[in-house]
């Protein structure tokens, strides 16, 4: 190889990966600074498909990432905290949002780009102060960014006197599609829109390519930012599959767009860069941010019909868990105070019906050694704890209001069951990674162990669902079907362990497996425990109202 050539591909090597480092750690100290709060911004504030493309901007301009804005936004719609249609109005933010990056490129302080760091990593390392410490993450990130950019215009200056490169650069202008193939794939190599439009810049700064030649460049870098979503997406739900099918048609239909009108678009580039004498790494800036912004006034209208698009293109039944509260009104605390605490009632017996949910999907793990149970018992597990929080605040400002006696005993009943089910969950959750633990280690369980778990867990997730049913009808027969349940299960407990000693006495059983089988058994005992906890709040109740009052 050519020394000048491989000088060159070095240089340009290192300076896209210092490029990639700065900007994930820019970003990561813009996220940090911002309180880590990004995804309770995108889960309360995307009411209409209007605040969701401003969402989506903002939380792209923190972590300065659309694909992670994107992959937050998957998430959620994963997860149930989002729906479709909300999703595709935070996606189009996002892709307006990465274009503060081309700006910030296309702003000329590379020559003060050293003596910046050097503040960013006084800041980072000589203060212990975490907030001063973001902050100098920040900078630091910032600098790096155009050193990195400095290292790849450095390697790319040689291009304009190698052959294939500007034989390549003539194909393109010849055949604009060309162009968006390129843009698409190198994209797709690096997983940064950013860094590759930082590529064009410096490109076009250099005069290595034409406006008409590094437009369409621009629009496949748009297109091939979406893989970042689509990986995110693999083995998700239905609704997060069709999310990241929607940035793919997005961006798709924007390049249709303006790849029909791109005359007129090269045009008005040149146009308006003469106006405001833009210089060439603030003009592909500007048409990047064109772009963006027009192709979401476009298509914001459409959100409907991409959603429809992407159902037909995806077909299958959304299975989503619903993360969010379906049941507290904010409005009844002060109006109905009585409803307010009927309605967190049945929000309470919501998360006790994910815990038997969850139960019953780790039983399908146990049994089929089923994977997708496992993600669901994931899920199941967010679910639980976002309405443990949620619900937990609401009776909290419940609390300020005046209740009755029956009301308030009703409400610390509340407290308790919500803690009680959120500790199911928990345990529920350690099952899971024990038999993950088992599975991954490839640990056996005899046929004896095996038939011992199944009933012990089959009664213990049949006392939670009476225990429950308790609460819901205060039913006294069913919490004396619980506690005689709960003696069961700490029996049960007991002779389990004796014959799981002796088959380890026998030969029959290794430690490994036992000490599996120990702890699952004991966790089954504790969630027989917080069963019967929930129905000690219906006797406790029962009891109170058969008491004689004082007159």
């Amino acid at each position: 190889m050519d020394v000048n050539v491989q000088e060159m591909i070095f240089q340009f090597l290192g300076g896209l990966g210092l490029f990639l480092f700065a900007i994930k750690f820019m970003g990561d100290g813009l996220q940090k600074a911002a309180g880590d709060r990004l995804r309770d911004i995108l889960d309360r504030f995307t009411t209409n498909p209007f605040m969701g493309v401003l969402v989506g901007m903002l939380v792209t301009v923190l972590i300065q990432s659309s694909s992670g804005t994107t992959v937050i936004t998957v998430g959620l719609v994963s997860a149930g905290f989002m729906t479709l249609r909300q999703a595709i109005g935070v996606i189009m933010g996002a892709n307006i949002g990465t274009t503060v990056t081309a700006f910030i490129i296309g702003i000329d302080v590379g020559e003060y780009a050293y003596p910046i760091m050097a503040v960013g990593a006084v800041l980072l390392f000589f203060f212990k102060k975490t907030s001063i410490q973001n902050i100098g993450q920040v900078i630091f990130g910032f600098a790096g960014l155009f050193i990195g950019l400095e290292m790849m215009s450095n390697g790319m200056k040689p291009l304009r006197d190698f052959q294939p490169f500007i034989d390549l650069t003539i194909q393109m202008s010849d055949l604009p599609i060309l162009g968006v193939v390129v843009g698409t794939i190198f994209t797709l190599i690096v997983q940064s829109s950013s860094a590759t439009v930082g590529i064009l810049q410096g490109l076009y700064a250099e005069n290595l390519i034409p406006l008409h030649g590094a437009l369409p460049v621009l629009f496949g870098d748009n297109i091939g930012t979406t893989i970042t979503a689509i990986l995110a997406a693999l083995g998700a739900s239905v609704a997060a599959r069709r999310a990241a099918a929607t940035h793919v048609l997005f961006n798709l239909i924007g390049t249709v767009i303006f790849m029909i009108l791109l005359t007129p678009f090269t045009m008005y580039v040149e146009w308006i860069s003469g106006v405001l004498n833009l210089e060439n790494k603030m003009q592909i800036a500007f048409a990047h941010g064109t772009f963006n912004i027009l192709n979401t006034l476009i298509q914001l209208p459409f959100i409907g019909a991409l959603a429809w698009i992407v159902t037909k293109l995806i077909p299958g039944e959304d299975t989503a868990i619903e993360h969010k509260p379906k049941y507290l009104d904010e409005n009844l605390l002060t109006k109905s105070p009585a409803v307010a605490l009927g309605q967190a009632k049945k929000e309470v017996l919501r998360m006790g019906e994910y815990s038997v949910q969850s139960l019953s999907e780790a039983l399908n793990v146990l049994e089929d050694k089923n994977m997708k149970a496992i993600q669901n018992v994931e899920q199941l597990e967010m679910a639980i704890n976002n309405l443990d929080r949620k619900t937990t605040a609401y009776l909290v400002q419940l609390s300020k209001q005046s209740l009755s006696g029956n009301d308030s005993d009703l409400q610390h009943n509340l407290f308790e069951n919500i803690r009680d089910i959120e500790r199911i969950g928990d345990h529920v959750e350690n099952i899971v990674e024990l038999l993950q633990f088992k599975d991954n280690n490839k640990i056996w369980l005899s046929d004896e162990a095996y038939e011992e778990l199944v009933t012990m867990y089959k009664l213990t997730m049949q006392s939670v669902e009476k225990a429950l049913q308790a609460v819901d009808t205060h039913d006294t027969e069913l919490v004396q079907a619980v506690y005689a349940d709960e003696e069961r299960i700490d029996n049960m407990e007991r002779t389990l362990r004796k014959r799981h000693i002796r088959r380890l006495n026998e030969g029959l059983c290794s430690p490994t497996a036992g000490i599996v089988f120990a702890d699952i058994i004991s966790n089954l005992e504790r969630i027989g425990d917080h069963a019967k906890n929930l129905a000690d709040t219906v006797a406790t109740k029962q009891q109170l109202a058969q008491q004689p009052t004082n007159t």
